[in-house]
């Protein structure tokens, strides 16, 4: 599934919270990073699953960025980690 919504924080910050949630707050299937870029990063879990965030700027808009995730496995810790941010939007999951 993929999931999308506007928060209130710039990118580097939302990818920074993601990768500190998927290690520490999900014990029972922690996820750790793979690979990263300025505006993305893939988190690997122990049994291969993984959990794509990608996190850009909006035009205009200082702090805000768009955030979208893409998982299988992730889907109830990606919601958990999506509902700690500043929300401007709802998240849309498709």
């Amino acid at each position: 599934m993929t999931h999308t919504a506007t928060v209130g924080l710039p990118p580097a910050e939302v990818l920074a919270r993601a990768k500190q949630f998927f290690a520490e707050r999900v014990p029972h299937a922690s996820a750790f990073v793979e690979k990263e870029g300025p505006q993305f990063v893939v988190l690997r879990g122990q049994g291969g699953e993984e959990v794509v965030i990608s996190a850009r700027s909006l035009d205009g808009a200082v702090g805000k960025s768009q955030v979208r995730a893409s998982t299988l496995f992730f889907d109830q810790a990606l919601d958990r980690f999506l509902s700690t941010l500043p929300l401007d939007s709802e998240v849309e999951v498709v």
